[in-house]
């Protein structure tokens, strides 16, 4: 598994292990941290590597002997981080051709490509209090007479990332799938994502409390355990490079989360500062799960309250609420 050592990473490590998997870890440890796979240690094996400048040997003698290869390396972050980033987030189009073709080298059987909701056209988007839900052909790489729109660099490089694992399970016989994550959220996850970043404002009691936009834009909110189930099925079902939706379809405002955050920690600001100078993406972004029922059988089981308050109980638990406040840890990974 690439970027193993990650937020989700993790995570899914721990599942597959759970599961009786052998697991390979390849992680550069840029944003990733091996604490984070702590519960796991001397059950897999790990390779530190950087899928942009190691050599394809390297990349491909990591990848030898796996049956099915989850790739989840990029270089990401929430909105205020790829806004700020733009130039870095196009190395995963490069990192993403390195993994393709090492695990060709590899004759690894199938390619799991972590994507996201921002391939989806951000006209699609625009409306605020929308209830439209993006559906997989709002986004099809497999028609690249059709025209195609994405969200800022990132959403590209994922729609390149899709296509480029189209393009060699057609000319090399590969087997894949693309699964399209929204808004994860959950222990381990760092503050440049708005759930984290709402949880360590309340945390150190910023009062005014920023919310960055007008804090009516939506999101479709999907707990790190749920997107972890769902990715596992779809490598067990959907071999032809297609891409699948998995989120729970259902909006929450960032005022309401900061709302609910505020109910969970015991702890109301006097005052709430509306930030329009900072990024907020897409006015409303939620998807259609309906093919995930019908292909995977699958539904998210964690409500958004009980996500929430899990995610809460691990923030405290593992941060020294001590330390200065620091706004630059909202726009930088690590």
């Amino acid at each position: 598994m690439t970027g193993g050592a990650s937020f989700i990473g993790s995570h899914l490590v721990e599942a597959l292990i759970a599961r009786g998997a052998d697991v390979s870890v390849i992680d550069d440890l840029s944003s990733g941290r091996l604490q984070n796979l702590e519960g796991v240690t001397g059950r897999y094996k790990f390779h530190q590597l950087d899928l942009e400048y190691s050599g394809i040997e390297d990349i491909t003698s990591a990848f030898e002997g796996s049956e099915v290869l989850f790739h989840l390396a990029a270089i990401h972050g929430g909105r205020g981080y790829i806004d700020a980033h733009p130039a870095d987030v196009c190395s995963n189009l490069a990192i993403d051709h390195h993994v393709y073709e090492a695990a060709r080298r590899a004759d690894v059987s199938q390619v799991v490509f972590a994507s996201s909701a921002c391939v989806y056209p951000p006209a699609l988007q625009a409306q605020e209090g929308s209830n439209y839900l993006l559906r997989e052909e709002d986004c099809d790489p497999r028609k690249l007479g059709e025209p195609l729109s994405a969200d800022l660099e990132y959403g590209w490089a994922k729609v390149f990332g899709e296509i480029q694992l189209l393009a060699f399970i057609r000319q090399y016989g590969m087997k894949g799938c693309s699964v399209r994550f929204i808004t994860a959220y959950g222990p381990r996850e760092n503050e440049t994502h708005a759930i984290i970043a709402l949880i360590y404002k309340a945390v150190r009691r910023m009062d005014p409390y920023p919310i960055w936009g007008n804090g009516r834009q939506d999101r479709d909110f999907t707990y790190v355990t749920d997107i972890v189930e769902g990715t596992v099925r779809a490598a067990e079902r959907i071999t032809d490079g297609s891409g699948i939706n998995l989120g729970n379809g259902r909006r929450y405002t960032m005022i309401e989360v900061a709302n609910t955050i505020f109910d969970l920690v015991g702890w109301r600001p006097s005052e709430i500062f509306f930030d329009t100078s900072k990024p907020t993406g897409a006015v409303s972004r939620a998807l259609d799960i309906r093919r995930a029922r019908e292909v995977l059988g699958w539904e998210p089981k964690v409500s958004f309250r009980d996500g929430l308050e899990s995610t809460i109980d691990w923030y405290l638990t593992t941060h020294n609420g001590s330390t200065p406040t620091d706004e630059r840890i909202l726009l930088e990974r690590a």
